[in-house]
């Protein structure tokens, strides 16, 4: 589990640099998609073993995990989907903008970002058909939220 995930994040890293200037930021959350409901069982099993359940959705778990290593940064949030037919891809990774606003504004009138609004936040999707993985891009107040989560 540990090697895809650093897969996801090194082609969302890759995704990432090609599109965007948002160089050498950090990855805080990665999300696997999965294709069946064994591999949903498998990786949800792998995760617990690695960490504990911090938050619970209708389609997935959020797990904190022991910290990995990835081209960008340590990683400690993960989610495990169920499997989606909208989300062919392999997984996500989330990453950290410095000024949000700024790159909101730069980045969403281009082709393939995406605002995709929450509850009480908002984040920028990339998605470029074709690729492995999409890429989320928030505000630093996203990682303090998360960060609370034990």
């Amino acid at each position: 589990m540990e090697d895809l995930i650093k897969r996801i994040v090194e082609k969302a890293e890759k995704l990432k640099d090609k599109y965007t200037d948002q160089k050498n930021i950090p990855v805080y959350y990665t999300c696997i998609f999965c294709r069946s409901e064994e591999e949903y069982e498998h990786f949800v099993e792998e995760a617990g073993k690695s960490g504990k359940i911090v938050e619970q959705r209708l389609n997935s778990l959020l797990f904190r995990i022991s910290p990995i290593d990835t081209v960008a940064g340590k990683l400690e949030l993960l989610r495990v989907r169920q499997p989606d037919e909208t989300k062919p891809e392999r997984g996500d990774a989330d990453f950290i903008v410095r000024d949000y606003s700024s790159f909101k504004e730069k980045y969403l009138k281009e082709p393939g970002f995406t605002l995709i609004p929450r509850n009480n936040s908002e984040m920028i999707e990339l998605y470029k058909e074709g690729e492995n993985v999409r890429v989320y891009f928030s505000a630093p107040e996203l990682m303090n939220s998360l960060q609370a989560l034990q």
